[in-house]
This record gives C-alpha cells, structure tokens and sequence, in this order.
C-alpha cells in the first residue's frame, strides 16, 4: 500500500488526511524505522507494509466506534505505539495513554510524542493487571491490538472501561477465543455487542473488531481465568 492507496483506502473509512497529519505520519514511520534499529519494536519495515499492516489497520477501528467524539482512551499493550499514536495523529481530540510494560518501549514513545508535537497524550511503564488498582473506571475506551487472548483482555481491561463504554479487542481469527470467553463476560458483567470481520485491503488478510460493552460495575470478585487462559494460550 503506497501513500496514494493508503489515502484513497481511509478516505473509505470515512476519514480525512490533511496535509499536517500525512506529514506526520511520514515522520512516525521514519523514527520507527530508526528505533527499530536500536530496539526491537516490528519486523513490519518496509514502507508500503507499516502503511497498511500497522497505520491502516489501526484506523479500521473507526468502524466500530465513532472516533470524533471526546474519547479517553487506554491504548494496551501499545508496543511500537499501535494503535494508539496512528489514533492520536488522525483525531487529535482524543485523549491518550499508551501502556506497556517494557521501559525502553516506553522511552521510545516519549520521543515520538515529543518529535511529533503530539498533546494530551501519555505513558505509562506498568502491566495492565497492576494498572487496574489505580485506574478502575477511568476510560472511555479501551483498545488492544494484538495483545492476549480475548479472555485475558476482558479480565484484565473491563476493570478499566467506565460503565457503558467499551473495550474493543483488535484481532485476527477470533471464533475459538469468542467460545472459551463466554463465562468471563458474564461473571464480570460484560456483553459483546459487536463483530466486525472484514479483510485488509491489497493482502486480504482476516480482521476482526471485537467490541465489548461494559454493562454494570465489576464484580470486586469473580472467578479468574487469567492464569488458566493464559497457560493454555501460550501452549499454542
């Protein structure tokens, strides 16, 4: 996916690039692609692959939520700061904190967020399951790309999400996932509301938006499948 194509495939989404958030966009690629030589961050580097596997994918979640509006997001596990600066770039009115556990991950989206000006956007160097004791109900929207098992995100993240807003799963194939989910949803008073699978445009590899709506305040205490999830999962 060239520039051009990448343009023409948001503008499909329904989203307008101007001249400042392209520009920036340029520049988040090429300071990846720097840091990526000192740190491990993608094996995504060719430019018209990081276009479409990482920026392009990470605006599909305007399909499931309106992302205009003035959201505070939890961007989980952000890594390489996917979705979460693409999203900061393109909506500017969202507020942001990116999440992940490793220092120099961390260290490194500091620099993005000051190399790209980018305001009302922070970090934070913690795992979500110890985040959850200082931030119960604080976001609007949790999102996590390519993170855990869907069991894993619902225990961890709804704890986060503010009554009736949502965490959104950004996935692959996630059928099985959806099944052995079932009972955390219930025991942590959670309801998927939505599924969107749809493919990536030019490889027509397999996405999937799994939007979850938080209906009642988590439960102090419920059965906890992380452990056991996250066994089995790292079997596979």
């Amino acid at each position: 996916m060239n520039k051009e194509s990448f343009i023409e495939e948001v503008t499909k989404l329904g989203i307008t690039l101007d001249e400042d958030k392209l520009n920036k966009l340029d520049k988040f690629y090429k300071l990846l692609i720097a840091w990526n030589e000192k740190i491990n961050l993608t094996t995504i580097t060719k430019e018209e692959d990081v276009y479409l596997k990482h920026f392009y994918d990470s605006l599909t979640l305007i399909k499931v939520i309106d992302l205009t509006e003035n959201l505070k997001v939890l961007d989980v596990g952000t890594g390489a700061g996917f979705p979460g600066i693409v999203l900061k770039i393109v909506f500017p009115n969202l507020k942001i904190t990116l999440l992940d556990s490793l220092a120099k991950r961390i260290n490194y989206l500091n620099e993005i967020i000051k190399e790209l000006e980018l305001n009302e956007i922070e970090t934070k160097c913690i795992r979500v399951e110890d985040y959850v004791k200082e931030a119960q109900e604080k976001y609007d929207l949790v999102v996590a790309r390519a993170v855990a098992h869907l069991g894993i995100l619902i225990e961890t993240c709804i704890p986060l999400v503010k009554i009736n807003a949502y965490l959104i799963a950004m996935k692959s194939n996630v059928k099985e996932e959806l099944q052995e989910s079932n009972k955390i949803l219930k025991d942590i008073k959670a309801t998927i509301i939505d599924v969107n699978t749809f493919n990536l445009p030019y490889e027509e590899s397999i996405r999937t938006l799994v939007k979850i709506q938080k209906k009642d305040k988590t439960p102090s205490k419920y059965p906890r499948l992380y452990g056991k999830i996250k066994k089995e999962y790292q079997k596979k």
